[in-house]
Parts: C-alpha cells; sequence; structure tokens
C-alpha cells in the first residue's frame, strides 16, 4: 500500500492521540491497554470510513484541535460534539466527509461530551507495538513516536484516494452514540464491596457526582462526599489488577473510576462500570454529573451484546 501524507496538525488542542481498540493481554507484565476511551466511536467511525474497526483514529479531548489536509481524503467524526467545521463550514457527526488538500478541520470547542474520533479512508499509518497502534503516552510508546501529537505533526495515509467513494454515508440515528451530561453509569459490585458499610454502599448509589477537573485517561475523579470504609480498615490494600470501569475508593473516601492507562489499583473496588457503558465514561467531562445504578450480571451481558449488535450491523452495511 502506497504511504502519502494525509493530515497536518495546526494545534493537537487539549490532547491528541493516535488511538486503536487497545493492547490487550500484557496486564500480567504492567502494560496498559490504552485504546480509545469510548471504543464505540472509534471502531464505528473506522468501519463508516472503510478501516477495519481496530485501525488507529485521532482520539481528540474536549476543545482546540486544528489540522489542514495535505491529501483528498473521506473522513468521519464521531463521539463528542467539538462543534466541527470544514472551512468554517459546520459538519455532522457519524457521518463520511470528503476533503481536499489545504481544507482545514477545525474542533474549537465541546457541544457535548469529552472525546471526538477522526478516521481517514485507508487509516493513519503508525507501527503496531505489541499489537496495537495505541499511544501509551506514559510509557512513551505506540502511535505518533510514542507521544501525544503536536503542532506541526504530519499523519501518512494509506492510499486514502481509495476509499473518496465513501463520501455522504452516515449512520442511521439509532445506532449514534449521543454524549451526554448528567449521566448514570450502570455497574456490579465490586470485589471489595462489602468492605464498605451497608451506609456507605447506600450513600454510593444515592449520590450525584461531579467530574473533577483532575481527571485525565488514567481516571476520572469524583467530586461528593466522601465514602467511609469499614471502622478499623487501613486506608489502602494489596495492589492487584484492576478492569477498566473499576471504582476505586481512596482514603479521602472520594470515587475515582479507573480508565485506559491504568493496570493495577491499590485501593478498594466498592463497584465496576459494566463493559457496555464504558463508552459513555469516555465521554463524560469535568463539570458533568454522575449516578450510578446497580444491576446484575444476566443485564450487563445482554447490554454488552446489544453494543456488539449495533457495531455488527455497521460492519454488514458499511463494508467495502
Amino acid at each position: 500500500m502506497a504511504r502519502i501524507d494525509v493530515l497536518e496538525l495546526l494545534s493537537p488542542g487539549i490532547l491528541a492521540s493516535l488511538q486503536d481498540t487497545g493492547r490487550l493481554g500484557f496486564g500480567r507484565i504492567g502494560v496498559a491497554p490504552s485504546g480509545a476511551a469510548d471504543s464505540y466511536a472509534c471502531r464505528v467511525g473506522n468501519l463508516l470510513a472503510g478501516n477495519l474497526e481496530n485501525a488507529a483514529s485521532i482520539e481528540i479531548t474536549l476543545m482546540g484541535f486544528q489540522a489542514r489536509f495535505r491529501s483528498e481524503a473521506a473522513f468521519v467524526l464521531t463521539g463528542a460534539d467539538l462543534q466541527a467545521t470544514l472551512n468554517g463550514q459546520p459538519l455532522h457527526l457519524w457521518t463520511v466527509w470528503r476533503a481536499a488538500p489545504g481544507d482545514v478541520l477545525d474542533l474549537p470547542a465541546p457541544a457535548s461530551g469529552c472525546r471526538a474520533y477522526l478516521a481517514v479512508g485507508g487509516g493513519f499509518h503508525c507501527p503496531a507495538v505489541m499489537g496495537s497502534r495505541a499511544t501509551n503516552i506514559g510509557s512513551g510508546f505506540g502511535g505518533y513516536e510514542g507521544r501525544a501529537l503536536q503542532a506541526g505533526d504530519i499523519l501518512q495515509g494509506h492510499d486514502p484516494q481509495d476509499y473518496l467513494h465513501r463520501d455522504g454515508r452516515s449512520l442511521p440515528d439509532t445506532l449514534k452514540a449521543v454524549p451526554t451530561s448528567d449521566g448514570v453509569l450502570r455497574v456490579l459490585p465490586g470485589p471489595q464491596e462489602d468492605q464498605f458499610p451497608v451506609a456507605s454502599r447506600e450513600q454510593f448509589y444515592e449520590t450525584t457526582y461531579t467530574v473533577s477537573g483532575s481527571s485525565d485517561r488514567t481516571g476520572v475523579r469524583l467530586e461528593g462526599p466522601p465514602i467511609a470504609k469499614a471502622p478499623g480498615a487501613p486506608d489502602s490494600i494489596l495492589s492487584e489488577g484492576i478492569l477498566c470501569g473499576a471504582i476505586q475508593v481512596p482514603g479521602d473516601g472520594k470515587p475515582i473510576i479507573l480508565m485506559n492507562e491504568t493496570v493495577t489499583g491499590g485501593y478498594r473496588k466498592i463497584a465496576v462500570v459494566i463493559a457496555a457503558d464504558l463508552p459513555l465514561l469516555g465521554q463524560v467531562a469535568p463539570g458533568d454529573t454522575v449516578r450510578f445504578r446497580k444491576t446484575v450480571l444476566a443485564e450487563a451481558r445482554k447490554l454488552l451484546q446489544g453494543v456488539e449488535a449495533a457495531v455488527d450491523w455497521v460492519r454488514g452495511h458499511f463494508a467495502g
């Protein structure tokens, strides 16, 4: 496949990096999965553009992203509504657009959500590390030179001219995951739930938490009344492997929802966000509010099957 320059970064905004579906299976040696915080948006955007769903996309956080196309390309924006424009003209999300050389893409500020995903037909070129192109910024590998994108970076693509015919394809409204604030995240009980008094557990499910400005891809920090541990219990426990979505309660009692860049945790987990709601978790922004609703494993499985059925539909209708 021919590689050509596709996109020049004029401004990365708050944070932009190349991500895919993640680097799975290496937690035992301390390697975090990384990958898109909203995997649904990333996967569907790639499928709309004509790529494999685990191709590298640009994850764009909140505001200030600007880039210039260096070649003709079909592209898709999914996830958060960051009020995108191409040469000043507003763009719809979940739709394939066609850019010409010199066209400027702007994502200035959020209307809803936290992270948008930019996929181009043919995908962005970057070498796979441990089977993934996701950027692990903390460890300095994957993605573009193992780091967040910077102004002046030029990203290459694979034969983007072969995907221009996809221009105009759009996802049905029923399959668009629209980020919202004041969301409810469904959870399963955590492995140390019984180390919290009943009153603390009830408080956890009754409280509306505010997302802290110190949240990042490592974890979503929540502001609200502190959750008390069992009397006499130490602040921390022996560190253990964790899943994305695990909700730790550290010594100050303020919950932290762990995300893609964390592989171990040494605090009690009161609950775990179910897999079907992880894309919504990836879209909560500072200042948003969240609540938790306990569910059961059977419902969690059914909800995840619904997410995968939606991806299957997109795969079947937009392939080729």
